[in-house]
């Protein structure tokens, strides 16, 4: 028998015809998988996976806005736009950057500062798309690049928008600049919940009035519907929404008379603000020394910044509203004010000045030595008594004097238009208690109410805040907040929206004592110690000499220029407004360590002045810093007697 023959065909049959069953089971059951897979993708999830494809095929490109202009109250541009190609590398796409820079200095020229800056950028701005190594770029130079274009992958040549200030340092503190936007500025972006109308935009103001008016200078952001081949280079535009450029903004600056009264500094520091009184409208607007803008559009490089970051006379500080300075004898008109409000004196009132005034055992000491004889109220402002008004704030005591000059600003911020306003030193018993720690140094002492009077002891002020005291006197009580924007116009709408002067307050001051003091104002100018400035005037005004203390003096001392360092010298300080009857312009001024008041501020404000109520030719007048020099035919008594 042979061994075949003891096979079980029937049930061999059995089992193949099983497994493929199992066979054939399985494969149905995958092919109704796919089946229900398929169907799932392509009917019940169509919609999502149609609109994920489109946006494969079609990239969403940002259209920054023309950034609007900024002019001054005649249409003089100061801030204006102009196109130009940028080299930029994008980062996350290049995988040795120094190797990269290097290659491509071969190419186009890269200076050592581009290098500089770009790792300044590179290191500040982590989250980058894209930054430039190269800007401003010539047609020859793109032209290069362009052949050259496929050994670079992840640097591309971009046409840019780009920030221009005309002017250069003339106004830099009132316009600012603009900068790179960085992580704080997009916190503050997305605060303001604005962050999508930056999408494709890469500056933003920093300072000035490019920084307060961001929002109305910026724009509205466009869009294009770009479709992209595989390799994500487009191939055609679907659709676009422009962009819509940002608002205009006139100024009430009047940029010629800040080219007149930035030049009369001489390069010396101070700062000078000058007001419409009858509207708050800023005329000109000083902090010297100044910078260049124009440094920060491309992003500064690390040389520059350092020289300007580390000078001594910290030319980034805007002193017009961030120096804090002491008043000097400005300051008396308004304790003038004061004392005939409350009661404390009439305009007859007077003392004899011995030149000193004695207090709790300790002698304060007038400006002039031995005095100034008899001295009314009148002749207080016009001499300038140191004696006069130690006396009088030994009188009303502190709280009087403070809860007076708060009326006039003092010690507050005044609203102006720009960021970075500081509050100044209104003193007081209760400012003391918060100022200082220890509890003798939170006593007020009675002695310090004296120093007050002259304008120094803890008096500490902004000029914008004595700008807007002084223009709320010449406006006989009406005080107006400080603007440096007259309109902005919306060249979508052709719509012109005004910023309208706007009252704080109207401080009730009786007539006759606004007069009183005015009118011993105008004598500082014809006979007092402004009347080697203003004597000759054409018109009439009225003004005070200030001479403010920089290093405090040992009792029984004398204080004596020529033995003190320059930066340790008195600030020179003057206040004026004009024409007396209706004032147009109320002026502060302040020369750090210029001296006696009338020696460097008060020529500084002359010159103004002629020029706006006169449009007198800057160029014939004197230059202050002949003025500031003992050559200049002033004699010692004649500045002694013009001290303050």
């Amino acid at each position: 028998m042979k061994l075949g023959e003891f096979k079980n065909h029937e049930r061999e049959l059995y089992f193949f015809q099983l497994r493929i069953g199992f066979a054939g089971f399985a494969v149905l059951a995958a092919f109704v998988l796919l089946f229900a897979r398929f169907f799932h993708l392509q009917v019940v999830q169509h919609d999502t996976y149609a609109s994920k494809a489109e946006d494969n095929r079609i990239s969403i490109v940002p259209i920054a806005p023309n950034r609007g202009l900024i002019l001054d109250r005649n249409g003089v541009v100061l801030a204006r736009n102009y196109s130009a190609y940028t080299l930029e590398i994008f980062p996350a796409k290049v995988r040795d950057l120094e190797r990269t820079i290097q290659d491509l200095s071969e190419v186009v020229e890269v200076q050592a500062k581009d290098r500089s800056r770009f790792r300044k950028l590179h290191a500040e701005i982590r989250n980058a798309e894209s930054l430039p190594i190269r800007t401003r770029l010539t047609d020859e130079e793109v032209a290069r690049f362009a052949a050259n274009r496929y050994r670079f992958p992840g640097v591309e040549i971009k046409a840019r928008l780009f920030r221009q200030y005309p002017y250069g340092d003339l106004a830099a503190h009132v316009i600012g600049y603009i900068g790179r936007i960085n992580a704080k500025d997009q916190e503050k972006l997305a605060e303001l919940e604005v962050e999508a109308n930056y999408r494709g935009t890469d500056y933003i103001g920093k300072s000035g009035l490019e920084a307060s008016y961001q929002q109305e200078l910026h724009g509205t952001t466009g869009f294009e519907q770009v479709e992209i081949d595989a390799a994500g280079r487009g191939i055609r535009t679907l659709a676009r929404t422009p962009a819509q450029a940002g608002n205009n903004v006139t100024l009430t600056l009047d940029i010629k008379l800040q080219e007149v009264a930035e030049k009369v500094f001489a390069g010396r520091r101070g700062a000078l603000v000058a007001i419409e009184p009858s509207t708050g409208g800023v005329l000109a607007f000083v902090s010297m020394p100044g910078f260049d803008p124009n440094l920060f559009v491309d992003g500064i490089d690390p040389a520059s910044w350092a020289e300007l970051n580390n000078s001594p006379d910290r030319p980034l500080t805007n002193r017009a509203i961030a120096g804090i300075y002491p008043p000097g004898s400005t300051f008396k008109p308004y304790m003038a004010m004061a004392a005939l409000e409350l009661g404390k004196r009439t305009q007859k009132s007077a003392i004899h000045d011995p030149g000193y005034f004695e207090f709790g055992g300790r002698r304060f000491r007038d400006s002039k030595a031995g005095g100034h004889g008899y001295v009314d109220l009148y002749k207080s402002i016009v001499v300038s008594s140191d004696t006069f008004y130690y006396q009088l704030a030994n009188d009303m005591g502190i709280d009087a004097i403070a809860g007076f000059m708060g009326k006039f600003g003092f010690g507050a911020k005044s609203g102006i238009d720009l960021e970075g306003e500081a509050i100044g030193v209104l003193p007081s018993p209760e400012w003391k208690l918060k100022r200082f720690r220890r509890p003798e140094q939170q006593k007020w002492y009675a002695g310090e109410t004296v120093s007050i009077g002259i304008g120094q002891g803890y008096n500490a002020y902004t000029p914008i805040q004595l700008a807007v005291a002084l223009a709320t006197l010449a406006a006989d009580g009406a005080m107006y907040r400080p603007r440096l924007v007259s309109y902005i116009d919306n060249l979508r709408s052709g719509e012109r929206r005004h910023i309208e002067p706007e009252l704080l307050t109207r401080i009730p001051l009786k007539p006759e004592n606004l007069e009183f003091v005015k009118r011993a104002m105008a004598g500082v100018n014809k006979e007092g110690t402004g009347a080697r400035s203003f004597g000759t005037a054409p018109y009439s005004s009225g003004g005070k000499t200030g001479t403010a203390q920089v290093i405090g003096m040992k009792q029984g001392e004398k204080y004596d220029e020529k033995r003190v360092s320059e930066r340790h010298r008195d600030h020179s300080l003057y206040i004026v407004f004009a024409p007396l009857e209706s004032p147009k312009i109320a002026l502060f001024a302040i020369v750090e360590n210029g001296g006696f008041g009338a020696r460097a501020a008060a020529p500084i404000a002359r010159t103004v002045l002629d020029y706006y109520l006169l449009g007198k030719d800057p160029e014939a007048v004197v230059e202050p810093a002949a003025a500031a020099k003992r050559g200049s035919g002033a004699t010692a008594a004649e500045e002694e007697a013009e001290s303050d």
